[in-house]
């Protein structure tokens, strides 16, 4: 895997092209997901696009759950 260029400046600007996404895509799948980004990001970044969008699905399943990252541990 390459190491990013921008480092943090990089994964923030993943985190919110993701955040996105999963707005307007609700049930889209990791497949999809790359699949849109095409372009947008270097095709050996698609492990931390994985990472960030899974990332956001459980933060976002903990708030429906009322689960708290204390007691998921």
């Amino acid at each position: 895997m390459r190491s990013w260029e921008d480092g943090p400046t990089a994964l923030a600007r993943a985190r919110c092209a993701v955040a996105a996404w999963r707005q307007q895509h609700p049930q889209g799948s990791t497949d999809q997901l790359l699949a849109d980004f095409g372009g947008q990001f270097h095709p050996d970044d698609s492990m931390v696009l994985r990472a960030v969008l899974f990332a956001l699905d459980r933060h976002q399943a903990r708030e429906i759950t009322g689960v708290t990252a204390r007691a998921a541990r």
